[in-house]
């Protein structure tokens, strides 16, 4: 059962910006603070990862690539020593091996982050950060490169044009790239499309976006972390085990619960904020 109340005193003590809630096909409340409107875009932050194992699945229906193939199937200096080991999953998963970085203003371009070195086994180790998802991007670039795409066009091509999301704008690195594992920036409504599509297994308005039983292979975890899938965070509530969420630094949220048929978009700018003892409140 939702608790609306205590979900949003909670975030109203931890620098809310904005907060939308709905409930099968309405909004039942939406509050915005902090100089923040429905119209205004905000930073998304490490929530812009979830675009990307979505897009990932789709890319793998396309034929595009295959979840379990290595990294150097497309980029043949990863064919050596332990990077041949490193798949496309392991990317997603931030279980490649490499070491934390390349967060916030550190994103490197994807020709520096295909020069990192590993610090960890491939699967061994779950370590948050940036350059894994900018590894894949140089991937997907490459594949895509035949059909004229960079892999912010197919993402929107293929994810977010179909069912309406606006984006307000998108970082640029310095050399023209769309970095993959932040950068984006949303109104709350527009991410709320995003969380919709997740609830309804990848259909919009009833026509299928991304087919179910693909999409439900971003929300499997790790043997390193069984609580982070392809992006996405998964429950940290065992009685409610269907929850999943993005996250972003601050305490930028976008959060689905299919069993309560409900999306929860929270913004806001506070390093305390924490996601369990929201949803503790949301959810309790």
């Amino acid at each position: 059962m939702i608790n609306l109340i205590a979900a949003q005193a909670y975030a109203e003590r931890h620098g809310l910006h904005a907060l939308v809630v709905q409930l099968g096909d309405e909004i039942v409340a939406e509050t915005y603070a902090a100089g923040y409107d429905a119209e205004k875009p905000h930073a998304l932050y490490s929530g812009t990862k979830s675009f990307w194992g979505v897009a990932a699945v789709a890319a793998q229906e396309d034929g595009l690539l295959d979840l379990d193939e290595p990294v150097s199937r497309t980029i043949p200096s990863w064919a050596d020593g332990a990077k041949a080991l490193v798949t496309l999953r392991h990317l997603l998963q931030l279980t490649s091996g490499i070491g934390f970085g390349g967060l916030g203003a550190a994103v490197p371009s994807f020709d520096k982050a295909l020069a990192t070195p590993l610090k960890d086994e491939p699967g061994a180790r779950f370590t948050y950060g940036g350059i894994p998802l900018q590894v894949f991007g140089a991937v997907l670039a490459r594949k895509l490169a035949p059909r004229g795409l960079s892999p912010n066009g197919y993402l929107h091509a293929r994810i977010l044009d179909p069912i309406g999301l606006r984006v307000g704008w998108w970082r640029e690195l310095k050399d023209g790239t769309h970095p993959l594992p932040t950068g984006a920036f949303l109104a709350a409504r527009e991410w709320l499309k995003f969380g919709l599509l997740i609830r309804d297994r990848g259909a919009w308005e009833k026509k299928v976006v991304v087919p179910a039983a693909a999409l439900a292979r971003c929300f499997s975890g790790s043997p390193a972390n069984p609580r982070y899938g392809l992006g996405w965070w998964l429950s940290p509530l065992p009685s409610v085990p269907d929850v999943v969420y993005a996250s972003g630094a601050g305490g930028q949220a976008l959060y689905v619960v299919p069993s309560e048929n409900a999306v929860v978009v929270k913004f806001g700018g506070s390093s305390s904020y924490k996601h369990d003892a929201f949803l503790k409140r949301l959810l309790g």
